[in-house]
């Protein structure tokens, strides 16, 4: 009798779609390895993959989610990387190992897990040796399943290409998954860190995380707060997730020569500036796509020697995947996690 694992498929868009079915257990072909998944997180992007709303190739069935903490349980033949038993996590572009990636100005590059490749939302995935990282040291699993897109994501924008420096200051725009791990990274660093939300509630829990200052964004001009707040010199570095209309206060609160670090589009993809503002600030103004391998491992380096810990809100069990999605619809402080356990 063949063995069975059971795994999140859906045959076409829509979370309605979503199925908790049953396939045969994986095997692992040449340089490949097969990986027991203890722990899969969320992020706002699998969301707008499942209902459709990204404009990005998949083949059906198909399973989502990229990004898993879990443990070799078996190699294919030529694997050197890793051997049975080791944790490890899932790379975000498992084909991008490190510089820049491999595409042109014409075909943009985003051939990335739970998107053009499968998913990770299956109790045993097939990876490719090289699509994945060594779990760091002192992270569970779970803790360990929100590094490769929310943790690298801030950790890219920060210090891979904002080259952040102590003394700083940083402003973190809301508090999901890449805004809490910004805030903890730029206090790893030594940086000022400021944070804008909608919540009161959420901003007393950044600040216990170690925010500077808080500045609720229903209540007033929150880039006037801002300048205010910093004596009109603005902020240094901005980690933009709201993207649209939201820019234009972005632009209006960066530091002259500063930096914003364009990540979400949550107000949606078009943007326009002020040329003038634009020009005389001269602040660079960088789009993240989460990161490279080398990356990743540079970020869990970290994490072990700072003791970094992802906030993680609330785990799912595995069998739960509708009620993470309905979370992730509320929005979380930090991130949600599916677990086997």
């Amino acid at each position: 009798m063949t063995e069975t694992i059971q795994r999140w498929s859906m045959d076409a868009l829509g979370r309605e779609n979503l199925r908790l079915t049953e396939v045969p257990l994986p095997q692992p072909g040449p340089g490949e390895v097969r990986v027991r998944v203890n722990a899969v997180a969320l992020n706002y992007r699998d969301k707008m993959v499942i209902e459709g709303n990204m404009p990005i190739s998949r083949s059906f069935p198909f399973t989502p989610a990229s990004d898993m903490a879990g443990v070799v349980d078996s190699t294919g033949e030529g694997v050197t990387r890793f051997k049975s038993g080791a944790r490890v996590i899932s790379s975000f572009f498992p084909e991008w190992i490190d510089g820049k990636p491999k595409a042109d100005a014409r075909h943009l590059p985003y051939r990335t897990l739970g998107g053009y490749f499968q998913g990770m939302l299956a109790e045993y995935v097939i990876m490719n040796e090289n699509w994945l990282v060594a779990a760091p040291e002192t992270l569970d699993d779970a803790e360990a399943s929100t590094l490769p897109c929310a943790g690298l994501t801030a950790w890219f924008a920060l210090v891979e290409r904002g080259n952040l420096r102590a003394g700083q200051s940083v402003l973190v725009q809301g508090t999901g998954g890449v805004a809490i791990f910004a805030l903890q990274i730029a206090k790893a660093h030594g940086a000022h860190v400021f944070v804008t939300s909608g919540s009161d509630e959420k901003l007393a829990q950044a600040k216990k995380l170690g925010a500077y200052q808080g500045v609720n964004r229903l209540k007033g001009d929150w880039a006037e707060a801002i300048l205010t707040l910093t004596d009109d010199r603005g902020i240094d570095h901005i980690i933009e997730t709201v993207g649209g209309e939201n820019l234009k206060h972005s632009l209006r609160a960066v530091a002259v020569h500063g930096r914003i670090s364009v990540i979400g589009v949550l107000a949606g993809n078009e943007i326009s500036l002020s040329a003038s503002e634009l020009l005389l600030k001269s602040p660079v103004v960088q789009g993240i796509g989460v990161g490279h391998r080398r990356a990743l491992e540079d970020l869990v380096r970290a994490v072990d020697v700072n003791g970094l810990k992802p906030v993680i809100e609330h785990r799912y069990h595995f069998n739960e995947l509708e009620r993470a999605l309905e979370h992730l619809d509320r929005g979380a402080f930090g991130k949600i996690v599916l677990t086997r356990e």
